[in-house]
């Protein structure tokens, strides 16, 4: 079940953000900042961390328990957000231009594959973790090519058809990295097995991830409460009908005195 629910909820935070970015592409100033800062939270926490912790439930290592250091996997967290934000906010800053695209997409998906790696060297366990090179570089490649086809679809996708299409794309995109990295992995158990320390899943994990999708809910519904582009515009050619109106109103001539 672990890997249906990690891709459903990949696909819910990447339908948020790329909703969020629509908006933020509607508005001016303070307000598409803080569209962004939202898209970034839902693509970044949800999409991608809490996807990524929601599969990890479903990893098992016979013979040793599973603990999570607290500190590392908050910083994973903050690193995925983080850099999901700063790529959204070149990319917007950049107008969807190829150069500020490319870079955004390097930088967010570097920033994914660490964040990947950081919330699997938060696992504690009594055995040697090792890695294969060749399949983390492809795990790598994967997160850019993800990062950067998101990144694009933040910019080009505005319609809900085309961004329910995208975010199973996402979708795909988020949960292929993450099990390509775990594929990766190669474990060895110590002999002989060592007290393991750190935070059980179910007593950490589960209440921080409830956490962020209820943020994500939360947000969700804004998007869906907030007006769409075509109410916005319907709004915008009602307010310039009336300052016309009113400008004609004051420039029209006074009548004429009447003579008693």
């Amino acid at each position: 079940m672990t890997p249906l629910l990690a891709y459903a909820m990949s696909c819910v935070g990447s339908m948020l953000g790329l909703r969020l970015t629509a908006q933020a592409h509607r508005s001016r100033g303070a307000t598409r900042y803080r569209w962004l800062a939202g898209a970034a939270i839902s693509i970044g926490g949800t999409g991608i961390w809490v996807m990524h912790f929601i599969a990890m439930m479903g990893f098992d290592v016979h013979g040793t328990t599973i603990r999570y250091d607290v500190p590392l996997t908050v910083a994973s967290a903050l690193v995925a957000i983080t850099v999901v934000g700063a790529g959204l906010f070149l990319v917007s800053a950049g107008e969807g231009r190829l150069p500020a695209l490319l870079g955004g997409g390097l930088l967010t998906g570097l920033g994914v594959a660490c964040m990947h790696y950081l919330g699997m060297y938060a696992m504690n366990m009594s055995a040697h973790v090792a890695y294969r090179l060749p399949t983390v570089a492809l795990s790598v490649v994967i997160a850019v090519v993800a990062s950067t086809v998101a990144l694009w679809f933040t910019v080009r996708v505005r319609k809900t058809v085309w961004i329910t299409l995208a975010a199973a794309i996402m979708g795909v995109a988020v949960a292929g990295m993450h099990y390509t990295g775990m594929f990766a992995m190669e474990v060895t158990l110590s002999d002989p097995a060592a007290h393991v320390a750190g935070a059980d899943a179910i007593d950490f994990l589960v209440p921080l991830m409830t956490v962020v999708s209820l943020i994500t809910l939360t947000m969700l519904l804004m998007a869906i409460l907030s007006p769409s582009e075509a109410e916005q515009r319907e709004d915008e050619e009602l307010l310039e009908r009336l300052r016309a109106r009113r400008t004609t109103h004051h420039r029209s001539p006074l009548p004429p005195p009447a003579h008693r």
